[in-house]
């Protein structure tokens, strides 16, 4: 093994192309890298499988674009940003010097689809949290106190020493399943389940390669009609169809000699649904991510109405779920005293922002219930307020309701 990651550094610093034969030594050291296809599929192998790359894209570039803000309760339930508190600044603009609050999200995010989990190490000074610094998930190991049951994780830096960090040091990013929550339970990852459809789909993709390769027509036979030819003919034979139907000649008329016959191979009926092969395997890899066939653009049965569907879909079984485990793993950062009125949440309501007739019917109708002011609309769209936007409308269809108290009419005095 130590000459494998030897050898694997030195072609990781020839030259940039070095990224893609590392992944093949990262795939061939991985033990759960093995496919039935024969191809090896680790997380970095796998990016190299363009429907994994467009599946990880959209699913981490869509929970990167939500906001991420700290809430605090207030009186009544009412909520507000909590904009005071120190890891209001992590969570939404900066969780260190060098990384936006979206980069970390994504690059955390990325881990878990990979590796099983994201690990971010809380930096505190004077029992503050000054700054979130991501972890490889590689070099982390989980374990469990023997006295208290609480997890502890223990990080090989790059010099090779170990550090041990206590749960509340770290930010732990699980991914939705997990084999309960104790520390030796294996780590999926959704590269890792999926690896069978992924080695599948790279075997397609090769063998499509191969075949324009040959000019997109089957391997064919040469027949003598058992004549045989001498050597001094079979290598002129030779020759002669290779310069003719290889490289840019490929597909050109052959020219036969010697009574030589050409018999070409037709495609079998496993080429001919080669195509639906393909298709499926996009949708399977799309399953294991969860992320809908349209949004990675396999638009064979994709219509106008049902790809809202499966758009809308996308975020109520796949993202909320993430939300929530991410929520739930930044709460844990939070002392006792503070979770009882702070809580992180993200915005995804930002999601909405590219349908622009929808986001100005949505803020109509809520402006107009009455259920939000003006100010508040335009507040949720970075506006600055309006004059008389604090006050709520009716509905423009109530009738014999206004926004104001009627003015009192005149008192009738009886006429003698």
């Amino acid at each position: 093994m130590g000459w494998f990651s030897r050898k694997a550094a030195i072609e990781t610093k020839s030259d940039e192309s070095s990224l893609f034969r590392f992944s093949d030594w990262q795939a061939l050291i991985d033990q759960s890298a093995q496919t039935a296809a024969g191809i090896m599929v680790s997380p970095l192998k796998a990016l190299e499988c363009p429907t994994v790359a467009a599946a990880m894209r959209i699913r981490v570039e869509t929970l990167g674009s939500c906001g991420l803000f700290l809430y605090r309760r207030g009186a009544d339930d009412e909520r507000s940003r909590a904009d005071d508190h120190p890891m209001y600044r992590l969570l939404h603009d900066r969780p260190n010097p060098w990384t936006s609050s979206s980069a970390l999200v994504m690059q955390l995010e990325t881990d878990v689809i990979a590796e099983g989990a994201g690990y971010a190490y809380a930096n505190r000074i004077g029992g503050r949290i000054i700054e979130l610094i991501r972890l490889d998930p590689r070099k982390v190991v989980e374990k469990q106190d023997s006295v208290t049951m609480e997890p502890l994780y223990e990080y090989t830096s790059a010099v090779g020493g170990v550090t041990r960090y206590r749960w509340d040091e770290i930010l732990h990013i699980q991914g939705s399943i997990q084999f309960g929550n104790h520390p030796s339970a294996p780590r999926l990852s959704a590269i890792r389940q999926g690896r069978q459809a992924i080695g599948l789909a790279m075997a397609l993709e090769a063998h499509a390669a191969r075949l324009l390769a040959n000019g997109a027509r089957p391997s064919g036979a040469l027949s003598t009609g058992g004549k045989k030819l001498d050597d001094v003919a079979f290598e002129r034979l030779k020759s002669s169809w290779k310069a003719g139907h290889s490289g840019s000649n490929a597909g050109g008329t052959a020219i036969l000699e010697d009574g030589v016959t050409f018999t070409p191979i037709t495609f079998s009926s496993v080429d001919l649904e080669f195509n639906s092969m393909r298709i499926f395997q996009t949708v399977d890899i799309g399953r294991c991510l969860g992320v809908p066939p349209s949004m990675i653009f396999e638009m064979g049965r994709a219509t106008w109405a049902n790809s809202e569907e499966m758009a809308q879909a996308f975020l109520t079984f796949t993202l909320l779920g993430r939300c929530k485990l991410w929520q739930g793993a930044i709460s844990r950062l939070l002392t006792a005293e503070e979770q009882a009125t702070l809580y992180p949440e993200f915005e995804v309501d930002s999601l909405v922002k590219a349908d622009l007739a929808a986001r100005y019917a949505a803020f109509t109708a809520a402006c107009g219930g009455p259920f939000l002011t003006a100010n508040e609309v335009r507040a949720t769209d970075n506006r600055p307020g309006i004059e008389g936007g604090d006050k709520l409308r009716p509905p423009a269809n109530a009738t014999g309701v206004s926004a104001t108290p009627p003015a009192p009419r005149p008192r009738l005095e009886a006429v003698a």
